[in-house]
């Protein structure tokens, strides 16, 4: 019976397993090997360079920046799409009717195409835009994408915008999870109405702003569509991204081997970030008692 029981179990698992493996760890593999290489993405010429690709990245200024625009984009988009999916879930949590009408209107952002938010944002930036013009006509005459501080700016707001109605179902789902008689029992105890949300609904809110939060560093990691379509990596390298560096180097410098390697120290980046962020929320929760 257990063995049957294992059989099953490894049957149902199978397409996961099949996926993971042709989808994850072949291409892990290979991009292990290609790390190593000096492959152009054309000729089927491996040359080994060692570790040249890793200690060149390590050096490269493109790449620093890459590194540190991910935590200047967290400080930008981190906290302000929490702070919109909070109040979202909020309002509608509020409300007595039609929460569903209200959840799938804000979360039809994150089902748009980057590349036509992109556009659009684009297109009302432009020098020529009425946007601009009317600026113009106040004496203000701004480089949106052309400045460092407001290109990092505009892509950390376009990407608020597209996820703050994904977020803000995954708040309500615990805010719909919190007994009503908790509440009265506060109010009985002589919490105010103003008090109520930091005191009781915050903490009780835990579970959902942790995973919402790690969630939210962790797209910081992988923006491109947004900064490909709007400022390509620029003014300079303000907005350089991983993704963008690992497909400027490999489709566009023809150096498949290097982005390959840019490509693992991001996942290394990524995956000490995430850990770090983790257990700094973990720390955070059980100091103020959430956990």
């Amino acid at each position: 019976m257990d063995q049957r029981n294992n059989r099953l179990g490894w049957l149902f698992t199978s397409p996961y397993l099949i996926y993971s493996i042709v989808f994850f760890f072949i291409p892990l593999i290979w991009t292990f090997f290609l790390s190593f290489t000096d492959w152009n993405l054309i000729k089927p010429v491996f040359n080994f360079k060692g570790i040249s690709n890793f200690t060149d990245a390590l050096r490269s200024p493109s790449v620093h920046a890459a590194f540190w625009n991910t935590y200047r984009f967290m400080l930008i988009f981190v906290p302000i799409v929490t702070a919109l999916a909070v109040g979202v879930a909020v309002l509608v949590h509020g409300l007595s009717r039609f929460k569903g009408l209200f959840l799938i209107g804000f979360f039809l952002p994150y089902l748009s195409s980057g590349v036509v938010s992109a556009l659009i944002v684009k297109g009302l930036l432009s020098y020529t835009s009425p946007v601009n013009t009317a600026l113009r006509g106040l004496g203000l005459d701004i480089d949106w994408l052309g400045t460092p501080f407001t290109a990092l700016m505009i892509v950390g707001l376009i990407l608020a915008w597209k996820f703050t109605g994904y977020y803000a179902l995954i708040i309500t789902s615990g805010l719909e999870s919190i007994d009503k008689e908790v509440y009265e029992a506060a109010a009985i105890d002589g919490v105010k109405d103003s008090q109520r949300f930091w005191r009781i609904t915050l903490p009780l809110l835990y579970p959902s702003l942790y995973t919402t939060l790690i969630l939210a560093f962790g797209v910081t990691f992988g923006i491109f569509t947004e900064v490909y379509q709007l400022t390509g990596g620029g003014p300079g390298n303000a907005t350089n991204t991983w993704q963008m560096e690992i497909f400027k180097q490999a489709f566009s410098n023809l150096q498949s081997g290097y982005a390959s390697a840019v490509a693992l120290l991001a996942s290394i980046a990524t995956f000490i970030s995430i850990y770090v962020i983790r257990k700094l929320l973990e720390v955070w929760g059980k100091r103020n008692g959430w956990v």
